[in-house]
């Protein structure tokens, strides 16, 4: 079954969270402490998706965070790539090189998956942010 990273989940519910409260400066603190998200964990994250320019990084007393752009601007797929460092792949030679997978020269399903991983992509680059807050 296709699973998403925890990290990759708190990623979304953190820019989920940043867009509803109408892109207001939140910390991560008040995220994890409203959704049970670890902090370390948490902060880590908001450091990748800061790295990405997916997020804003405000410094100070009153810092914490904001979207960097509109949520309807920023995907599913964004958030993953920023997080993960690679595409979803629903099997090995998809989220690897095929070189990595033995049997990639024998293998019959190959294409059949490569269509469900096209579909897949498809979904997660144009589902934004702005549909799921």
């Amino acid at each position: 079954m296709l699973k998403l990273s925890k990290k990759v989940e708190y990623g979304l519910i953190a820019i989920r969270h940043i867009a509803s409260v109408n892109n207001q400066i939140s910390t991560v603190k008040e995220i994890a402490d409203k959704y049970n998200i670890p902090n370390e964990v948490l902060a880590k994250v908001m450091q990748k998706l800061t790295r990405g320019k997916l997020i804003l990084s405000h410094q100070g007393a009153m810092g914490g965070y904001t979207l960097a752009r509109s949520a309807d601007q920023i995907s599913v797929m964004d958030v993953i790539g920023v997080i993960e460092g690679t595409q979803v792949g629903i099997a090995q030679c998809f989220a690897e090189a095929p070189e990595n997978c033995s049997i990639y020269s024998n293998c019959t399903i190959k294409n059949p998956l490569g269509k469900i991983q096209h579909n897949l992509e498809h979904v997660f680059a144009s589902m934004k942010v702005s549909e799921i807050v």
